[in-house]
């Protein structure tokens, strides 16, 4: 048969090599490689046994010599059997390590305060009821959308930068990344009625509006006595210092 004139092949050089010959080649070559690059005492696969053979401790294979072990080491089943071993012990010590992790305590974000906001305060007085009160606008332009600016009374003995007065009682207002803001107003009872204490947040122009009045005193008496099972209930009346709300 000539082999001469097939396709692929040079003169003299015989016939093509089939599959099986170009693998046991190319094994060959990558043995020869592996000898010169590869420090065969360094890889924790590599096992000789009591018959004087080798294994692959990853792979469970048995080699004759090194030359075979080192080829295995380049084929397809050992770098899969690699990357399977490497990404289940990246598992496991991700894992360990959250197990072995110390439960740290939360820690409030730090904020970076960029001053007082604006403010005006007005007295008010109910022209039917007599009542004095105040009125708080407090502006906070830099505010985000979702942040609502919030309120609360503290007692004097609560604040650590005055010496504790109990005539006084202090009005706070707080909205990031704004620093908070007290306002010392007299320590009498608040009318928590409807339309008596009442706040309004205006997210258009960043401004927050807090209305109060302080409960008169022959008010607060009255008030006592007719609470029982003959008391007539008032009726909601409109109140023009309040656009928000009636009160009664």
């Amino acid at each position: 048969m000539d082999f001469q004139n097939r396709a692929g092949s040079k003169p003299g050089a015989g016939a093509l090599m089939s599959n099986s010959e170009s693998n046991v080649a190319r094994r060959e070559r990558l043995r020869k490689l592996a000898l010169e690059t590869i420090d065969i005492e360094k890889d924790p696969y590599f096992m000789r046994n009591h018959l004087g053979s080798y294994e692959c401790k990853l792979c469970l294979t048995l080699h004759t010599n090194e030359g075979s072990y080192l080829a295995h080491t380049q084929g397809k089943k050992h770098q899969t059997n690699l990357a399977r071993r490497a990404t289940r012990d990246a598992k496991d010590n991700e894992q360990s390590a959250a197990a072995h992790r110390p439960m740290l305590p939360k820690i409030n974000k730090n904020v970076v305060k960029i001053g007082r906001p604006g403010y005006k305060v007005t007295k008010v007085r109910d022209p039917q009821s007599k009542q004095f009160g105040l009125l708080f606008e407090i502006t906070y332009p830099e505010v985000t959308d979702e942040t609502k600016p919030r309120h609360r009374f503290m007692a004097a003995y609560e604040q650590r930068v005055e010496v504790p007065n109990s005539q006084y009682q202090y009005l706070l207002f707080a909205a990031e990344p704004y620093e908070t803001v007290a306002f010392k107003v007299q320590s009498r009872e608040v009318d928590m009625r409807p339309g008596r204490f009442w706040s309004h947040w205006d997210k258009d122009t960043r401004r927050f509006t807090l209305q109060f009045f302080f409960r008169n005193l022959a008010c607060s008496n009255v008030d006592r006595e007719a609470t029982g099972a003959n008391s007539v209930p008032v009726q909601p009346r409109f109140n023009p210092l309040n656009p928000y709300i009636t009160s009664s």
